[in-house]
């Protein structure tokens, strides 16, 4: 059974801490799973990702809901933040480019989604919202020899 860190994010700020420290690991090939419920916080980490990757606090990044898919050119390569949650299941991914975008970065809200495309050795970030509007548990798997970089 692969390995769990738990980390509580009592506020906006934690929560984009860990998005910087993710940020900083990320490389061509990974994947990024964003699991949890509606206003669980997904959108929220991917943008904090996407922003800390790209250097640029300032980036534009509106959410894919209806595109399900943008894009971005990170010094890290080609990132991809992929929305799910209007998708069926994995047949629609081929017109979304998913091969290709596996290539680069992925960060994928709703991985459910992606059925047996779910990419083998993604880093799965569960979130829990917690009482405050801004407080998360966050639960993530997988990554081993990278995960007890994002304790910190």
């Amino acid at each position: 059974m692969p390995r769990t860190l738990t980390l509580d994010l009592p506020d906006l700020s934690a929560t984009h801490a860990l998005a910087a420290r993710l940020a900083g690991l990320l490389r061509a090939g990974d994947a990024v799973l964003l699991e949890g419920p509606l206003g669980a916080g997904k959108s929220e980490l991917a943008r904090a990702v996407l922003r800390a990757a790209a250097g640029d606090p300032a980036l534009e990044v509106p959410s894919p809901t209806f595109t399900l898919v943008q894009s971005y050119d990170l010094p890290a390569g080609p990132a991809h933040h992929f929305d799910l949650y209007r998708l069926d299941g994995p047949e629609g991914l081929d017109e979304l480019g998913w091969e290709e975008a596996r290539e680069g970065i992925v960060l994928v809200e709703w991985p459910e989604r992606l059925g047996e495309e779910r990419p083998e050795g993604a880093l799965t970030v569960a979130l829990e919202p917690m009482a405050d509007d801004h407080a998360r548990r966050a639960h993530l798997s997988g990554w081993d020899a990278r995960l007890e970089a994002l304790a910190a």
